[in-house]
């Protein structure tokens, strides 16, 4: 099924005929006219054969160390406490050793730290990427580009992309859905649609600072009404709506209405049963981390509530934790943190192995930016955003391996830089879509993800 062309689209097309090609060969004569019934969370074929159909993206607010996680640098060790010459911001300030110990891993032989002992039993399925770097050493320009591609403006955040580029494979649940999101670094824009239509953004389910188990959705559950009487009730307001649109010709607000109501509608049943997390035996719920008192309850019940999500058919699934920004009480302070999740993020790669669900779904694992191999005291380290890592496992990337490098105190990428543009060209070509060409016709221009930049890595696919 092709992409939907909304009104907008025609309306905006310069030569009368030729308004079907704003998606730069994503759409095609057969593509539902402008006003049909036809949802827009409908499933849509890709452009070329995906490797992945779902991705699960564990977001690190704040800027996790990689110098203490997932970058091995000897080096660092050898010279600490040398003045740093890696060009960063804290250069000529004392090198910091990491305080925690590296070993190989798997078959494959990477290092990971040992604050990771249970991810790390799943190094073989582990596609490092240790040469990340993007513009802005600063927290919300830093986690907008990762999540939008762009800092300066308002742009559709990435999970909104792939919605409206794929669709969803369930249209009784949401496409796109943010866990725990935090309300700073730029809110909603994260995870908002920006000028596509409002049927892209997300539906989130609580915010960093409230317990999952407390998270609820509004409006699930209409006692006030049987479901036959809210059906005609609801069919009474969608004509009505429909009724202004037609009077319109254009009114995205109007559409987002209609579209959301019936996917309400369809989430009342859908929704609550996929997030009742009780559905699952103990063994399970043990294995994630979850239980009263237990450090990893949180993050447990996120991955848990992932995992669930992607099999019932969710199209792109965040799940947030924070806070990384480690600029004092570096050991103690990291130590918290990956005991929070290394369990959890284990037990999720563990369980959609189990499910065979792993082979097409890409589980992304990082933050905006990592830190400075020269400390900030003596127990922290600065933002640094001219190199870190992050990780891919599943979805059709190479395991066991690592990619690209830092220099030698890991201050900078120096070996196959991959910028956040190229990250998301290749999550893009991995659900088999071309970042070049899956386009929206706004305010006079075509508009992509990536914009003019960003080359897929193709290194990294398996």
């Amino acid at each position: 099924m092709l992409p939907l062309i909304s009104r907008r689209d025609v309306l905006k097309a310069c030569p009368a005929g030729f308004g079907y090609l704003a998606f730069a060969g994503l759409a095609g004569a057969n593509s539902p006219a402008p006003g049909s019934a036809a949802s827009p969370l409908g499933p849509k074929a890709p452009q070329f054969a995906a490797k992945a159909k779902r991705i699960i993206f564990l977001c690190m607010r704040g800027g996790p160390s990689h110098l203490d996680t997932f970058d091995y640098k000897p080096k660092l060790i050898a010279d600490a406490g040398k003045a740093s010459q890696s060009g960063d911001r804290r250069k000529g300030q004392a090198l910091l050793a990491s305080p925690f110990k590296f070993e190989p891993r798997g078959q494959s032989g990477i290092h990971i730290s040992e604050l990771f002992s249970n991810v790390a039993k799943h190094a073989d399925d582990l596609c490092l990427l240790n040469s990340l770097n993007t513009n802005v050493p600063n927290h919300p320009q830093s986690f907008q580009m990762l999540h939008t591609g762009e800092f300066r403006f308002t742009r559709p955040s990435m999970g909104a992309w792939l919605l409206y580029g794929l669709g969803s494979e369930n249209q009784n649940l949401p496409g796109f859905v943010t866990i725990s999101p935090p309300a700073d670094l730029g809110g909603a824009q994260n995870y908002g649609n920006a000028f596509l239509p409002a049927a892209y953004q997300a539906t989130r389910i609580g915010d960093q600072g409230t317990p999952v188990i407390n998270a609820k959705v509004g409006n699930l559950d209409p006692k006030h009404l049987s479901k036959d009487a809210q059906r005609r009730q609801l069919d009474l307001v969608q004509a009505m709506n429909q009724d202004l649109l037609n009077r319109n010709a254009v009114d995205p607000a109007v559409e987002g209405v209609i579209n959301s109501y019936e996917l309400g509608f369809r989430m009342q049943k859908s929704l609550p049963d996929v997030l009742d997390l009780n559905k699952e035996d103990s063994k399970t719920l043990e294995m994630y981390g979850i239980g009263k008192g237990k450090a990893t309850d949180d993050f447990g019940r996120q991955c848990l509530m992932a995992r669930r999500l992607a099999q019932a058919g969710v199209r792109f699934v965040e799940v947030g934790h924070g806070n990384w920004d480690t600029h004092g009480g570096l050991k103690q302070r990291l130590g918290q943190l990956c005991g929070q999740i290394d369990q959890p993020i284990g037990a999720l790669l563990t369980d959609l192995k189990r499910t065979g669900l792993l082979k097409d779904t890409l589980v992304m694992w990082g933050g905006e930016f990592g830190r400075t191999p020269a400390g900030q005291g003596q127990d922290g380290r600065d933002h640094n955003a001219a190199g870190f890592s992050m990780w891919l496992a599943g979805g059709g990337v190479k395991g066991g391996m690592r990619f690209g490098a830092t220099d030698d105190h890991g201050g900078k990428a120096v070996e196959n830089p991959v910028h956040h543009h190229d990250l998301h060209a290749t999550i893009l070509h991995l659900m088999g879509l071309d970042h070049q060409k899956l386009m929206y016709r706004y305010g006079g221009r075509d508009y992509t993800l990536t914009d003019i930049h960003g080359r897929v890595v193709k290194e990294v696919i398996a």
